[in-house]
């Protein structure tokens, strides 16, 4: 067992250096709860921003142009847009009071609870092998196998929602491997567990043994590597091993993607003693499950995969926590088991919590994180603050779950919340015994008159179920918490192009604004249930998709008014000009210090500044459109995947901080065809000051001169997509032909 700080191990008691036993060790907690530096400081510079925007408003109602006067209708948009952004700023304030840190105290939990560890379930979901390649899967499932926990208390379910024989055989290969694998990273300590992330990288090998042992290693894993791909390739499994193993009787020619019976097979059975590594040491469980699907079954996308695994799980192991992870998120850390349990098994406040989740985060994020993937703020402050509320979101990966609360318990005040350590039932029955038992849980007619999907496990009918199940749970009288460790627990791989970002967050507005008008809106549905700014927090997502118009109509009306000599700032001189100079400088350069402080780089808060914008008019607009329509019964809620692997030259561009357009969609031409609104408007303004000597009109327009150059400068990249740049990632000639017709246009529109 590997100990941090300073521990000793002597046996099975763990000791504490600092002297701390019996009585007194007993009685400390296991995690505490640090509020954020400089809290109050911030909550007085909010206030002055606050008293700022409201000040915008009222200059904004007292100088309404009267009616029949130009720009009256275009005036009154600016107060509505400015209305939206200052009540969306203040639902962002609402996180931003109450930043707490959760520190663990994994030491204090070995030494009490060693020997009474509970045992823990970790499913672990794919659906597409061409879009999520087996390789990708099982280095995942390599990694959370590896964990530095006792390992007959861990299972490993795989979820494949796309019941390919693919991926099973990947599965196979990757259990054989972990025989060799598990050993080797226990021996020196590996970090992180995952083949594929370790052999990736640089590496100082002076130990003559280890170099020994991490050539053979590497050579074993590049091995089973090449046998997947080269079979995921040919599309089929070599013959002998089809011939070898009887799981793959499951396939005929009758399985397709969409219409397959359920698939159970236990790879390794942890119970079993023959389950041994090649050190004599036990394997944890490993188990591969296809739900059954049939055209006619809706089967509710990843909250159906999930609700599946949890009763399937229940039949095998059934392990009273359960961590979810997507299957391109490898576990970085070994000891995020125990830290996690800290929280659970703390003996004043751990039976009051259901969930705890991690951040996303991916190891492939860019020096000034080209695509603002890293959420840095997002999730060393905004979640940080929701979880301060005992209302953590949950955000569907890297969560660690209380099967009772999952399944629909109710929290009550004389919960004890204490683990039954004799979890894993059924063991005088058969492996096939086992599997037929859990097949009939994978079935579509397992749900049938039942509360799945309703008030058990995931709930169903929305894109991002994970947010509503987090929801409900907490609407129960459990609690949730937040949880960002200084090591990463968990590394995925973020987008490398500017499509998959956009398809991304269309998906996450569209799935968030439905909820916002579902009967689980959060300041209807946890009314006196979860606290109000908590309910606040949840809204800062859910109105991802709305804010886009007031966003769309600041980038566009400004500009059309530069171009028309028609202002809407107030003149330098004037005193009102101070509340609109103090927002915008305040608001920037406290956004600057908080990307600062969290480790982004200057021009990685730029980046997202523009990547701000490029969203909500593009991915949050479209958003709010498909959401209105389905609501007026126009469309249905589909699932989009986005795939996890680029070409070469993409992912070379992607490392040169390049932003690749690729194809020709409607939303590169709103992007095209913005940028170049807000160009011809600039160079339009700027021929008649420079021709016509009209300097004098600076001070009515400097504001939105301002505005527009900033916009300018923030599309740089766009510019050279359309006009500079050469290779395959720029934007296509089409959509430069129809943003510059659409652009021309809209410069001739009128102000009303």
């Amino acid at each position: 067992m590997e100990v941090a700080g300073d521990m000793e191990v002597t046996g099975d008691v763990v000791r504490d250096n600092m002297g701390k036993e019996g009585g007194e060790e007993d009685a400390l907690p296991l995690f505490e709860t640090k509020e954020a530096r400089f809290r109050g400081a911030y909550k007085v510079f909010a206030s002055t921003v606050f008293v700022g925007i409201c000040l915008i408003w009222v200059y904004r109602l007292t100088h309404i142009p009267r009616i029949g006067e130009q720009g009256r209708w275009a005036w009154i948009g600016m107060f509505m847009a400015e209305l939206c952004f200052g009540s969306y700023w203040m639902l962002t304030q609402s996180c931003r009071f109450k930043v707490v840190y959760n520190h663990p105290f994994k030491e204090r939990l070995s030494y009490r609870y060693e020997k009474k560890l509970p045992n823990v379930d970790i499913f672990v979901c794919t659906a597409d092998p061409k879009m999520e390649p087996p390789t990708l899967v099982i280095n995942t499932i390599l990694s959370v196998m590896s964990y530095n926990y006792p390992p007959e208390k861990l299972s490993v379910y795989l979820s494949d929602d796309g019941g390919s024989e693919l991926t099973l055989y990947a599965l196979i290969e990757a259990s054989n491997f972990s025989k060799h694998w598990i050993p080797f990273c226990k021996k020196f300590n590996i970090k992180p567990r995952s083949p594929g992330a370790y052999f990736a990288q640089q590496i100082d090998v002076q130990n003559i043994t280890y170099a020994q042992e991490w050539l053979a290693m590497k050579n074993l894993y590049e091995e089973m590597e090449n046998r997947i791909n080269s079979a995921v390739k040919m599309g089929t499994i070599p013959k002998e091993t089809r011939d070898q193993h009887k799981r793959f009787s499951e396939w005929n020619s009758k399985v397709t993607e969409q219409d397959h019976q359920s698939i159970v097979q236990i790879i390794i059975n942890g119970m079993d003693k023959n389950a041994m590594d090649i050190d004599g040491r036990r394997l944890p469980t490993l188990v591969y499950m296809a739900r059954e699907k049939r055209p006619q079954c809706p089967h509710n996308f990843k909250a159906g995969a999930m609700n599946a695994l949890i009763r399937v799980s229940s039949e095998i192991s059934n392990a009273p926590i359960i961590l979810n992870l997507d299957c391109d998120m490898y576990a970085n850390d070994v000891d995020t088991i125990r830290e996690i349990l800290c929280f659970f098994m703390d003996k004043k406040r751990g039976h009051e919590i259901s969930f705890m989740q991690f951040p996303q985060q991916y190891n492939n994020i860019t020096k000034n994180d080209i695509y603002a993937s890293s959420y840095s703020v997002t999730n060393n402050v905004e979640l940080a603050g929701i979880g301060g509320y005992g209302a953590a979101l949950y955000c569907g990966t890297g969560c660690f779950h209380r099967r009772e609360s999952l399944c629909g318990k109710v929290y009550s005040k004389d919960y004890k919340g204490e683990f039954n350590l004799e979890a894993k039932k059924n063991n005088d029955k058969t492996v096939n015994e086992l599997e037929e038992l859990s097949k009939v849980f994978a079935n579509c007619s397992a749900e049938k008159d039942t509360q799945w999907g309703k008030n058990m496990g995931l709930i169903y009918g929305c894109p991002v179920e994970d947010i509503v199940t987090g929801l409900t749970i907490q609407c129960r009288g459990w609690k949730s918490l937040y949880y960002n460790p200084d090591r990463k627990a968990f590394l995925g791989v973020g987008p490398t192009t500017l499509d998959i970002v956009l398809i991304q967050h269309k998906r996450w507005s569209e799935g968030m604004f439905q909820i916002f008008f579902s009967k689980f809106c959060p300041f209807i549905y946890g009314q006196g249930k979860i606290k109000f700014c908590a309910q606040m927090g949840y809204c800062i997502y859910l109105l991802w998709a709305p804010i886009s118009l007031p966003t769309l109509y600041y980038v566009i009306v400004p500009s059309l008014c530069l171009l028309h000599g028609f202002s809407l700032f107030p003149q330098v001189k004037s005193i009102w000009f101070l509340p609109f100079a103090y927002v915008f400088v305040a608001r920037n350069v406290g956004s600057i210090v908080e990307a600062l402080s969290c480790g982004n780089t200057l021009k990685a808060w730029w980046n997202w500044q523009r990547m701000w914008v490029i969203q909500r008019t593009t991915s949050f607009f479209f958003g709010f459109i498909d959401t209105i329509s389905r609501q007026l019964g126009l469309s249905e809620t589909t699932f989009v995947l986005t795939t996890k692997v680029g070409a070469e030259d993409v992912l070379k561009r992607y490392r040169q901080e390049v932003i690749e357009f690729g194809s020709p969609t409607i939303m590169l031409t709103i992007i095209a065809t913005l940028a170049l609104l807000n160009l011809f408007s600039l160079i339009g303004e700027i021929r008649k000051i420079v021709l016509d000597f009209e300097f004098k009109v600076l001070d009515q327009l400097i504001m939105q001169v301002i505005l527009n150059l900033l916009l300018v400068l923030i599309n740089i990249p766009v510019y050279q997509g359309l006009f500079i740049r050469n290779d395959k990632g720029r934007i296509p000639s089409s959509v430069l032909f129809k943003s510059i017709v659409l652009a021309s246009l809209a410069c001739l529109i009128p102000i009303i």
